[in-house]
């Protein structure tokens, strides 16, 4: 593992908990399903399993966020508008 990848990794690591702070101000799963995907990015950077270049990991960790955004969906249920007055 190069230096350069190492970083990269705590990079990811490091947007995958902005983006579950901004999960937290701003709820509604979208930035969850992101949070996540970099997150199991960076793990995957930091152990030296990918290697691939930017462009790759840009379109893995959508799909990633994509498929974790639905997994969410399907276990969380729909926001509907009269859960919130309970």
């Amino acid at each position: 593992m190069t230096v350069l990848s190492a970083m990269n990794g705590w990079l990811w690591l490091a947007a995958a908990l902005v983006l579950a702070a901004v999960e937290l101000l701003l709820p509604g799963w979208l930035f969850m399903g992101l949070a996540g995907a970099a997150g199991v990015m960076a793990v995957l950077l930091l152990s030296g399993l990918w290697t691939a270049g930017l462009p790759l990991t840009l379109l893995a960790t959508a799909a990633l966020a994509a498929v974790i955004w639905l997994v969410l969906h399907r276990i969380a249920g729909p926001r509907r508008p009269q859960d919130r007055d309970r």
